[in-house]
């Protein structure tokens, strides 16, 4: 579905991305995983056009065509849709409004509709709050509302930028749950994600980005096996790695 090949994103005289490749097979969930700074929104922002004369080497494809290089308008019309970090919702229109904003490229009325009530389904709660301003919603309330908003094109991939960011655990369990349950009715899902964790349990493949690099990338069970990937790029350590550690900071308070 999506082929990235030895892209290449700068900011102004930094290389925030450097020679990434990857792709992404229909109906799979792909996540992206590192520290803050690797450059895992620069991939999104650079796949979905929103970085003006970016990528500066290298080529994307979607569906067999070529799309870098092409404004974001037209690959939401192809069939990709991005929720970004930090919801972006429109804060001063209703929550009904925002879910109509998602579908200002369709024509079938019959469809929206359908999508509407598929993306209501998921998120009860948005109809209860579907005439309350979207500035006014909780930071969960207004991530679900992105999502929806996003749903409303009917995209064949969908990229998630940081959805559980600011979350309590019990809304982030909640997130990956309707996730996976969307990528079970079909659309494609690439997941920017800091929390490791939650993003490989449902994940069908990861890469590791460090640097703006591609440091590993395999099976979620795979990278889980691999010591040196977990503690030092996935901040997971190993249960022996973390009882040392404790130690190291109880003997470090009573000097």
């Amino acid at each position: 579905m999506l082929k990235v090949k030895n892209i290449e994103t700068l900011y102004g005289l930094i290389m925030a991305i450097r020679g990434v490749s990857l792709e992404v097979q229909e109906r799979q969930i792909i996540s992206i995983l590192g520290a803050n700074g690797a450059g895992k929104t620069t991939i999104l922002k650079t796949i979905m056009g929103l970085l003006e004369d970016q990528p500066d080497k290298g080529t994307i494809e979607f569906m067999g065509k070529r799309i870098d290089g092409k404004d974001a308008e037209d690959i939401v019309h192809l069939g990709i849709s991005y929720v970004p970090e930090g919801r972006e919702v429109f804060p001063e229109l209703s929550v009904d409004e925002n879910l109509k904003m998602g579908a200002y490229t369709r024509k079938d009325k019959k469809g929206v509709k359908e999508d509407h009530q598929r993306v209501i389904s998921h998120f009860p709660i948005l109809s209860q709050r579907k005439d309350q301003w979207a500035g006014t919603l909780s930071g969960g309330e207004q991530q679900m509302l992105a999502i929806g908003r996003a749903l409303m094109t009917r995209p064949k991939l969908l990229m998630l930028d940081e959805p559980s960011l600011g979350l309590s655990p019990i809304l982030v369990k909640e997130i990956f749950r309707i996730v996976k349950t969307i990528n079970g009715e079909g659309t494609t899902i690439l997941l920017v994600e800091q929390n490791a964790k939650m993003a490989l349990k449902i994940s069908d493949y990861a890469f590791v980005l460090e640097s703006g690099r591609i440091v590993a990338a395999n099976a979620p069970n795979i990278l889980l096996e691999d010591e040196d990937v977990k503690e030092f790029y996935l901040g997971i350590r190993s249960e022996e790695s973390a009882k040392g550690y404790q130690r190291w900071k109880r003997k470090k308070r009573w000097r």
